[in-house]
């Protein structure tokens, strides 16, 4: 069988002065992880002006992963930017935004990590906290970003309890499981199409997915981190990929 092509949208990186022109890029975990379950990932450049141009990629789509980055731009759920909302990429949210509708309309397999997770909330009409620690004053510390004295992507920072029932608790086989997590936005309220499968200790939501039989599956942390340790993250990219196919 043809291998499943998997789109992922870039994301912006500034041009240095005189040194480099803007460029569209994406972290190598993320394209390696849908590699290894014999996806076919495509690199998407953020060109939402372009509609025909965007159709046309969109129509050639076999599955979409969301993947992390930036801050989502707060004008995209109806709230003024705070000064702790990080950097924004709003070509980036167009063109996401518009993968996710066209994948939720075409019923395309769907799977969302960290930033992913909370542009699907947006694009299906929910909100998120630009902040947590600032917003949610008994959170846990959710941004656990790479140090120089902790470069890795890996630290498990704490447990995930996935409902039972759950796509998610099939494809991840335990009901309380270790994960990464590299955010400082969440969930706020969750959009209407959507069900939490996963809640962090402080209640956080760290898994959502469609309510319906189309495979739509989105977790706060990063799985594409944990194949190698955890057989169930690994599932996560095969069942995905297989539903793709």
């Amino acid at each position: 069988m043809p291998r499943p092509v998997i789109g992922i949208a870039t994301q912006t990186l500034p041009a240095f002065t005189g040194e480099r022109q803007t460029c569209w890029l994406m972290g190598r975990s993320y394209i390696e992880a849908i590699r290894a379950v014999g996806g076919v990932p495509w690199l998407i450049p953020l060109v939402p002006h372009d509609t025909e141009m965007m159709g046309e990629i969109f129509e050639r789509l076999d599955g979409v992963f969301v993947t992390g980055g930036v801050d989502v731009d707060p004008a995209r759920y109806g709230e003024p930017k705070s000064p702790l909302c990080g950097e924004t990429d709003p070509d980036r949210d167009a063109v996401e935004i518009a993968l996710l509708r066209h994948a939720m309309g075409r019923r395309l397999p769907v799977l969302a990590v960290c930033r992913g997770l909370q542009i699907l909330n947006v694009a299906c009409g929910g909100t998120l906290y630009q902040d947590v620690a600032a917003q949610v004053p008994a959170a846990l510390k959710h941004d656990h970003f790479p140090t120089p004295d902790n470069p890795s992507r890996k630290y498990l920072a704490h447990d995930i309890t996935v409902k039972g029932g759950s796509r998610l608790a099939h494809i991840l086989g335990d009901a309380v499981v270790p994960v990464n997590s590299m955010h400082h936005q969440a969930i706020k309220d969750l959009a209407p199409e959507l069900a939490a499968t996963a809640y962090a200790p402080d209640g956080i939501i760290e898994g959502i997915e469609g309510t319906g039989s189309q495979f739509v599956v989105a977790v706060q942390w990063h799985p594409e981190e944990l194949t190698d340790t955890q057989p169930g993250m690994a599932r996560l990219f095969a069942e995905f990929a297989a539903a793709a196919a």
